[in-house]
């Protein structure tokens, strides 16, 4: 059964923060009391990122906040950016909230109970009757792991329209209480997003045809360490292992390999490779672990460059990307996340479609 996507969006939050303004925020907060702040504040000068985006503005980060507080700011910033991200791709796709069949959000920032594709079922004119399938817990791998749930509903229900929205405030888990160095790489790298892909078994009528493959995942014991959440009374903390680049170079390949015999394909039968950053060594570390020429992965550096690792919607930024340069050919889709996982998803782009 062959899976369609019929249309792809991505949404910010409202606050733009540069890295500079950022470094010097966390100078504040960070630097008389965390002594080797001055040594890892060059990261921020070599992440990649030049901005990223945030559902509270800069000042709050220099305040405490508790679980209270920080969930309250995500139920109202992700709320937002879910209500926008689904609507562009429901525009996109020519589809409106009450033609949606079933709707799987992604989202490992925040806690919402009811989930928030019920928070947002008003303003989105979903029916009554909407499937509704709530996905927490997969860190940067859930824009993949998404695409491939997405893509399985469609295939087994093929009459029906699926909307995945991949959702995530990364920003509001800014710990100073701890004063670990993930912390500092936290306030380096991370900011909020959203994506939302429109997916059926029904091929568009016109255009760009992109056709979705089947998912597949690897995950490796004995890493749960390696990255994740780290939860108390303020809130989440995270988890990011020195390990991941040195990691990636270790275990990518064979991970790749066994995702592309899962799809019938080979290496040199894939036009791209679509990944999620991460940062900017692990990007190396990509390019590096499958050979890939240096450089080639452009679209994944622009992206974090310019609203940096937004987590699960990042790789959709990326996908968005490359269809929007007019890129066509076999793609594989891929992310890394806690578990330690590795998620890909073979995609198809015919840019010849009438």
């Amino acid at each position: 059964m062959s899976v369609y996507l019929h249309g792809l969006s991505t949404a910010l939050p409202p606050h733009c923060l540069s890295q500079t303004e950022v470094r010097e925020r966390a100078s504040l907060i960070f630097g008389k009391r965390y002594p080797q702040f001055d040594r890892l504040a060059k990261t921020f000068d070599t992440a990649g990122i030049d901005r990223r985006y945030s559902v509270v503005p800069i000042d709050w980060f220099s305040e405490d906040h508790g679980w209270a507080d920080r969930n309250a700011a995500f139920m109202t910033g992700a709320k937002a950016m879910f209500i926008e991200a689904a609507r562009r791709a429901l525009d996109d796709a020519e589809w409106t909230g009450a033609d949606v069949d079933c709707v799987v959000t992604v989202c490992s920032t925040g806690i919402a109970t009811p989930s928030l594709d019920a928070q947002a079922f008003t303003e989105m004119g979903f029916r009554e009757d909407i499937m509704r399938v709530p996905v927490f817990g997969l860190g940067c791998a859930g824009g993949v792991s998404g695409l491939a749930t997405t893509q399985a509903i469609a295939a087994g229900r093929p009459s029906a329209k699926v909307l995945l929205v991949a959702v995530e405030t990364c920003s509001l888990s800014f710990r100073a209480d701890r004063l670990q160095k993930a912390d500092i790489i936290a306030a380096v790298l991370f900011g909020d997003g959203s994506a939302a892909a429109c997916i059926s078994a029904t091929p568009p009528r016109a255009g760009k045809i992109v056709t979705l493959g089947q998912g597949h995942q690897t995950m490796w014991p004995d890493t749960l360490d390696i990255m994740g959440w780290d939860v108390d009374e303020t809130g989440f903390g995270v988890v990011f292992d020195r390990s991941i680049p040195a990691f990636v170079t270790q275990e990518f390949v064979t991970a790749t390999a066994g995702a592309l015999k899962a799809a019938n394909l080979n290496h040199d039968q894939i036009d791209r490779y679509v990944c999620h950053p991460g940062l900017a060594k692990v990007a190396d570390a990509i390019e590096g672990a499958l050979q890939l020429e240096q450089g080639s992965l452009d679209a994944e550096r622009d992206t974090l460059r310019a609203a940096g690792n937004m987590s699960a919607p990042t790789v959709m930024f990326v996908m968005k990307a490359v269809i929007d340069a007019g890129k066509s050919g076999q793609m594989m889709s891929c992310a890394l996340g806690p578990g330690f996982t590795a998620s890909f998803l073979p995609f198809h782009i015919n840019a010849d479609a009438a």
